[in-house]
C-alpha cells in the first residue's frame, strides 16, 4: 500500500486489530442468518509525512451507504457544540444575509439549523441518504454526494462559493483525501474560511483511544499532516484550536493558499508539541498495539467475573468505537447482555460482528443490570447524567477506555 496522502511506499505498522466487519454496518433480524464481510483492520504510519491510514480493502460507498445509522442530533452535548461554533464564526468572521456557508457532511442537519437560524443562506452536502433526508425536513438544502473537485467545480458554478466551509469528523473519512481537500481551495471565496474538526492523532495514541481506528476512518491526523496536506491542496492554515470532543480534537482554520491571513502563534506552538512528543519518529508509534492488548485483557477479566458471580452486565451507546473494542475483544452476547441507544435508526438491529442486540434505553429501568457499560467513553458526562437512575438499585457504570473503571 502507498500513502494515500504523499505516495510513498508503508512499511511501518501501528496497530494490526484482526478482521473485523464495517463498524456501522448494524443488522436487521432478517440479516442474521446471512455472513459478514469481516476484512483486516490494519493501520500504517507514513515515515515520509506522518499519515497515519488504515488498509483499503472497502470502497466509501460501501461504508456510507444509503441505511447509514449514525445520526449527529441524538447528542445533546454535540449539538450544543454546533449551537456555540455556529455563534462563535458568526461574530468571528462577520457572516451576515449576504454570506455563504457550506457545511461537507451535514449529516441530519445537525449544525446548518443553527446557521438557517440565523437567516444565512447555506448549503449541505451529505452523501447518506438516510442523513440527508432527516436534514432535508429540516428545510436545509442538501445535495446528496461524495464531496470533491467534481462536486466543488459544479457547486459553485451553481452559485455557491462559500464564505465560510464547515467539515466536522469527516476529513479521517474520505479515501482519496487529496481530491477532496482541493475541492475546497475550488469552492472558497478568495479570501473564504474554512474549518476542519478532527480526533487528534496525538490524544489517540497518549490515551489509547484505538477503538477509534475503524474501516470508516482511512485516516488519523496530526496538525503536521495536516498542514503538508493543505499545502499540497491549494490550502494554507492560519489557527488551530484544541477542543475537549471526541477524547480531544483539533479544530483547524485554513484559507486558500493566496488569502493573506498570518499563521496565529497557536499553530507553531502545536506543531512544536507534536514534534517533541515525537510524532516525527517511529518509535512513538509503538506503544498503542500493547496497551489495546492490556485493555482487552482488562475487559474480559471484568466481563468474566462478573458472569461467575452471576451480575447482569448492559452496555449504553450502540457507537463505532464501541464494535471496535467489543470485536476486538471478542464479546458477545454471553457476557454482554445487550446495548441501550438513544437512537430509534439503530434500535431493534444488532451490533456488526458481536450481534448484541440494541434497545431502547428504557431496557435499563426495566431489567436495571448491575453494570452499565459506556462503550462512548466521549460522551461520559452526558451518559452518567442521562442515566443516573441505575444508582437507585446499585447499578454502576463501566468505561473500558483508557483504562478499565468502575464509576
Amino acid at each position: 500500500m502507498k500513502c494515500r496522502g504523499c505516495g510513498v511506499p508503508l512499511h511501518l505498522c501501528l496497530i494490526d486489530l484482526g478482521t473485523a466487519p464495517p463498524s456501522n454496518a448494524y443488522l436487521g433480524v432478517d440479516q442474521l442468518d446471512q455472513a459478514e464481510s469481516w476484512v483486516p483492520l490494519r493501520v500504517m504510519v507514513c515515515e515520509a509525512c506522518w499519515l497515519v491510514q488504515t488498509e483499503d480493502y472497502r470502497s466509501a460507498d460501501t461504508l456510507f451507504d444509503p441505511t447509514y445509522a449514525y445520526f449527529s442530533s441524538y447528542s445533546s452535548s454535540w449539538l450544543e457544540h454546533a449551537r456555540c461554533y455556529v455563534d462563535t464564526m458568526i461574530a468571528r468572521f462577520g457572516l451576515s444575509r449576504d454570506s455563504c456557508v457550506v457545511e461537507i457532511a451535514a449529516n441530519d442537519g445537525y449544525l446548518l439549523q443553527y446557521v438557517a437560524a440565523a437567516d444565512i443562506p447555506c448549503l449541505g452536502v451529505e452523501p447518506t441518504a438516510s442523513t440527508a433526508a432527516v436534514a432535508r425536513a429540516r428545510g436545509l438544502e442538501i445535495r446528496e454526494r461524495f464531496f470533491g473537485v467534481g462536486v466543488a467545480d459544479e457547486l459553485r458554478a451553481q452559485g455557491w462559493a462559500a464564505d465560510l466551509m464547515v467539515a466536522n469528523n469527516v476529513l479521517a473519512h474520505v479515501p482519496d483525501i487529496n481530491d477532496f481537500l482541493q475541492g475546497f481551495s475550488r469552492l472558497l471565496k478568495a479570501n473564504g474560511v474554512v474549518t476542519f474538526e478532527f480526533p487528534h492523532l496525538l490524544k489517540l495514541i497518549e490515551s489509547h483511544q484505538f477503538d477509534t481506528l475503524y474501516h470508516e476512518h482511512y485516516s488519523y491526523l496530526s496538525l503536521l499532516s495536516v498542514q503538508l496536506l493543505c499545502q499540497r491542496n491549494g490550502l494554507s492554515i492560519f489557527d488551530v484550536e484544541e477542543l475537549p470532543t471526541h477524547g480531544g480534537s483539533l479544530r483547524v482554520f485554513a484559507q486558500r493558499d493566496s488569502a493573506d491571513r498570518l499563521p496565529s502563534e497557536a499553530v507553531g506552538a502545536l506543531m512544536q508539541c507534536e514534534r517533541d512528543a515525537g510524532m516525527t519518529h517511529a518509535d512513538y508509534y509503538a506503544t498503542l498495539a500493547p496497551a489495546a492488548q492490556r485493555i482487552k485483557h482488562d475487559l474480559l477479566r471484568f466481563l468474566l467475573q462478573c458472569q461467575k458471580e452471576g451480575k447482569r452486565v448492559a452496555a449504553y451507546g450502540a457507537a463505532a468505537k464501541g464494535n471496535t473494542l467489543l470485536n476486538y475483544a471478542g464479546v458477545r452476547e454471553d457476557l454482554l447482555s445487550w446495548v441501550a441507544d438513544i437512537s430509534p435508526h439503530k434500535q431493534g438491529k444488532f451490533l456488526p460482528g458481536s450481534r448484541i442486540p440494541i434497545v431502547s434505553p428504557e431496557r435499563i429501568n426495566d431489567e436495571q443490570p448491575d453494570y452499565l457499560v459506556i462503550l462512548p467513553w466521549n460522551l461520559l458526562d452526558e451518559v452518567m447524567h442521562q442515566q443516573a437512575g441505575i444508582r437507585d438499585w446499585g447499578g454502576r457504570f463501566v468505561v473500558a477506555i483508557p483504562e478499565l473503571r468502575i464509576l
